[in-house]
């Protein structure tokens, strides 16, 4: 018997015509004939093959069909020759499916080459794995120092200033204190000088109001309001503004010895 699969993943089991030839009692030749008169009319698909004989070493043609072009070419022959082509094919589809060994010299090049490029695939997709391992090595160096950062100031008790802020934020004083302003955060009324926090940045946790006093060129006592960050603050700005980084060592600040000065809302201006 020479039924055979072909060598793929998930092959499609194939039946040569010598095999066709063998379980109908027809010569090789009879089947060859009424196959390539069927690939001809357009009814059978099929290729001829070269297969080597393992008695004389001589080199012959064959067909190799699939189920639905065998049964069209046994169409022809009687119910008890068609049901022996079906029981062979049940056996075939039953039994799992086993690598036929290349019969020739060229197919067995062509399974080489298969072969090689199989597991050249395989090397591709593993040298591509190892590079989203060292990528993904790479972004935990980088990404979990700045958590612990982050979460080293959001868990501290200091409250910072505008400059202490944009040093620990790594970024220009000025340009801070504006994307402060134009992000809503802090604002100035109407001729003053100090900035002051909006009131859901305060409610948020973001931002706190220091009061404190001082005495003037005249000798009078003064109180002021200075807006401070606190460490929820540093942890949300250290994510929203543009250029801030965090250096993975930073630690909390220690507590102002005010630090429970008291929240003051403020009237805001007018959106």
């Amino acid at each position: 018997m020479t039924l055979t699969t072909m060598l793929t993943p998930n092959a499609t089991p194939t039946m040569s015509s010598r095999e066709i030839a063998t379980l109908t009692g027809s010569s090789h030749d009879n089947v060859l004939k009424t196959i390539r008169a069927l690939v001809k009319k357009g009814l059978v698909s099929g290729n001829e093959t070269p297969y080597v004989h393992p008695q004389n070493g001589q080199t012959y043609q064959e067909f190799s069909l699939d189920y639905r072009n065998t049964m069209v070419v046994v169409s022809g022959y009687s119910v008890e020759l068609r049901a022996r082509i079906i029981d062979r094919w049940m056996e075939l589809e039953a039994a799992p499916a086993t690598p036929a060994i290349p019969q020739t010299y060229a197919a067995a090049l062509l399974e080489a080459g298969r072969l090689a490029e199989e597991n050249e695939k395989l090397a591709a997709a593993s040298a591509a794995a190892e590079d989203r391992a060292k990528l993904s090595e790479r972004y935990l160096a980088i990404a979990v120092p700045k958590a612990v950062a982050l979460d080293r100031i959001s868990t501290s008790d200091g409250s910072y200033g505008l400059q202490e802020a944009a040093k620990i934020l790594q970024v220009g004083p000025k340009a801070f204190v504006q994307w402060l302003r134009a992000n809503r955060w802090i604002y100035k009324r109407p001729g003053s000088t100090n900035n002051l926090g909006y009131q859901d940045k305060i409610n948020a946790g973001y931002l706190w109001h220091k009061v404190s006093t001082y005495e003037n060129s005249s000798g009078e006592t003064k109180t002021r309001d200075d807006v401070k960050i606190l460490p929820k603050g540093i942890a949300r700005l250290a994510r929203e503004v543009p250029g801030a980084a965090l250096d993975s060592d930073l630690s909390p600040v220690p507590v102002a010895s005010d630090a429970t000065a008291n929240f003051r809302a403020h009237p805001e201006p007018a959106s």
